[in-house]
């Protein structure tokens, strides 16, 4: 698609590049953003620091009414365009990034948040990476900064749970029904992509990245997926507002069985609580009949606690917040389920979702025939 659209007039800059022989495809990294001023400057100077690589810049406006578009213009060197008017059906980020697919001219298609920070060997990293496993997608769960109490306590625990629901060795196996993808850094070959009906395919999934992630391997293609901290990095929520509506956006999404999750967690939790609890009242009777295998229930289950949260890759502090970060882990998902399962409304950035969002259910079918202006 050429800058000519009425609906995309502005002038192309163009694509950086490197001095390297070998053939090196143009990618395209495509940023949706509503209201980033924040953190948007953080994002695209790290991103246009990108080395090795040909590439350009694509920053869609999702409705901005902050200084988001404002700060994006200010950075040399890169398409600043508005998200389309959002289609009924879509979710605001689908339509952004469709919008940005739509303009995007690379081999492949980067999406990235507007909240991440890339060091400057991240898009070769995942170049490579698909170069060595023959993947069509790769995608990397970022280093999570974490920068209040709040996120240290329960941060840990649900990447430690997500690490539990999809193991990455699982993902990246084509034998494995389990696919996964995180949408801060999504890598997506722009042929398969497009053959596959991209955001468009699933444009009402509000976890479009695993959504997406399952099109890709149900259809055969292979899937790159694994914690890239060494490469990106991002704090997700900062204010405990924040992060209560976005793991209620997400949760009962990334854990279908969410009931059966809270249960087993809650379960947990009061097993260390009955053991602590025997052990302060065995304090004064060093005799006391329970207090060896309490000691042990106790340490066993905060040990193991501790030892989730560290290989989700969080330090030492983060970790031994572990069993507060499971009781405000239940809280979340039920919350989540609440609302978007029994209410099926979910809200986030000034919008309102009502919709049927069943995570293990298949994507629309896109429209024969999309509008012409927004046609790949």
């Amino acid at each position: 698609m050429d800058g000519t659209n009425p609906k995309f007039s502005l002038a192309r800059s163009n694509p950086k590049s490197v001095a390297v022989h070998a053939p090196i495809p143009l990618v395209s990294i495509i940023v949706p953003a509503r209201n980033e001023e924040d953190v948007i400057g953080d994002c695209l100077g790290s991103l246009s620091k990108q080395q090795d690589v040909a590439f350009e810049i694509i920053l869609v406006d999702d409705g901005s009414t902050d200084r988001t578009g404002e700060i994006a213009r200010s950075v040399p060197g890169l398409d600043v365009i508005p998200a389309r008017p959002l289609p009924n059906g879509w979710t605001g980020k689908n339509n952004a990034c469709w919008t940005g697919a739509i303009w995007a001219k690379g081999e492949w298609l980067l999406f990235t948040d507007a909240d991440t920070i890339h060091e400057p060997h991240a898009l070769r990293t995942a170049l490579n990476d698909a170069a060595e496993s023959q993947a069509q997608m790769v995608s990397f769960s970022p280093k999570q900064i974490l920068g209040s109490i709040w996120e240290m306590m329960v941060m840990p625990v649900i990447f430690a749970e997500l690490a539990r629901q999809y193991p990455p060795v699982k993902v990246r196996d084509p034998n494995s029904r389990i696919a996964a993808a995180n949408g801060q850094f999504l890598l997506v070959e722009a042929k398969t992509y497009r053959e596959l009906g991209g955001h468009e395919f699933v444009r009402n999934d509000i976890l479009e990245d695993v959504a997406l992630a399952k099109r890709f391997k149900s259809s055969g293609k292979k899937i790159f997926f694994d914690y890239g901290g060494d490469v990106v990095r991002t704090r997700m929520y900062r204010s405990l507002k924040q992060l209560i509506e976005g793991w209620t956006k997400n949760l009962a999404l990334l854990f279908p069985r969410s009931l059966l999750k809270s249960i087993s967690n809650s379960a947990e939790l009061i097993i260390l609580l009955c053991a602590a609890i025997t052990v302060y009242d065995a304090i004064a009777d060093p005799i006391h009949r329970h207090l060896a295998v309490s000691m042990i229930t106790l340490v066993a289950v905060y040990s193991r606690l501790v030892v989730l949260a560290q290989r989700a890759h969080f330090g030492w502090w983060p970790s031994l917040l572990a069993p507060l970060g499971r009781l405000f882990f239940i809280i979340l998902l039920l919350r989540s389920y609440i609302q978007s399962k029994v209410k099926k409304r979910i809200q986030w950035k000034g919008r309102e979702y009502q919709q049927c969002i069943d995570a293990d259910a298949p994507g629309l079918v896109p429209p024969k025939a999309p509008p012409a202006e927004y046609t790949l």
